[in-house]
């Protein structure tokens, strides 16, 4: 397993616990204001947030085996040499909307510290979901980058697949 397989699948772990404890959470939510009326204040503000973040932590395990949706009908017919400068050709695409990603996403990060924005009802700091999102982009832009210069030999195949 190369070194951007390891992290994206860390981030996928990490997006799953993320999910796992905002799930919880909105359980003990509801059922604390279905049985006594009390809950948690807010949670629908974290559930967003680490929804939002979640997604983003789980983009570079779909760029790494190729997870992404490839409308293949037109290419169906191709040569294999066709159909792989055409799936390079759309990992470098994926490259360059990650990479803008990054960087607006880290903008947004900056500025959302800057002038310590936060959420509506708990007040809970907008950068942090942002600074959760920066590296995960920044993974995905660098797996789609490496798979359109080297291809999808190493990594991104469906076999094998854990």
């Amino acid at each position: 397993m190369t070194l951007l397989e390891f992290l994206a699948k860390l981030f996928a772990v990490l997006a799953g616990l993320l999910l796992t404890v905002i799930t919880l959470m909105t359980c003990v939510s509801l059922v604390g204001r279905n049985t006594t009326g009390w809950s948690i204040v807010g949670a629908f503000e974290l559930s967003g947030s680490a929804a939002g973040a979640a997604i983003a932590l789980f983009m570079p395990w779909c760029q790494c085996k190729r997870g992404n949706i490839i409308v293949d009908f037109f290419t169906a017919r191709a040569s294999a040499a066709t159909q792989d400068r055409l799936d390079r050709f759309g990992a470098l695409m994926v490259a360059l909307v990650m990479g803008l990603m990054t960087w607006r996403t880290g903008i947004g990060g900056l500025n959302a510290w800057k002038s310590q924005a936060g959420s509506m009802m708990m007040g809970f700091p907008e950068w942090i979901v942002y600074s959760g999102m920066v590296p995960a982009l920044a993974l995905t832009t660098l797996i789609a980058l490496t798979q359109a210069v080297r291809g999808f030999g190493g990594f991104g195949g469906t076999e094998g697949a854990a």
